[in-house]
């Protein structure tokens, strides 16, 4: 469940703060987001798989903490993410 390297270059590309970077919460996040969609649909056809529901939790609580960092040391840089995202 990986991502490819375009939909990677792609996601960098549009999210990140300055050029070469891949550790803002930004990048990071934009990056788990594509990984837990890509697993939600796994799901949907492999109810059963119960290791990639494991780390699609995993995930999910990953960028729950780096949303939250975000929106501690910057709200506006925030907001602009989740609603560029879709989230919430």
């Amino acid at each position: 469940m990986a991502l490819n390297k375009e939909t990677k270059t792609k996601l960098l590309q549009k999210y990140a703060t300055h050029e070469g970077d891949t550790g803002s919460p930004e990048a990071q996040v934009s990056l788990i987001t594509e990984r837990i969609s890509q697993l939600v649909e796994h799901l949907k056809k492999n109810k059963k798989d119960q290791s990639s529901r494991r780390g699609l939790l995993i995930l999910v609580g990953q960028r729950r903490r780096l949303l939250s960092y975000l929106e501690r040391i910057d709200v506006k840089r925030y907001q602009t993410l989740t609603s560029a995202l879709g989230l919430k």
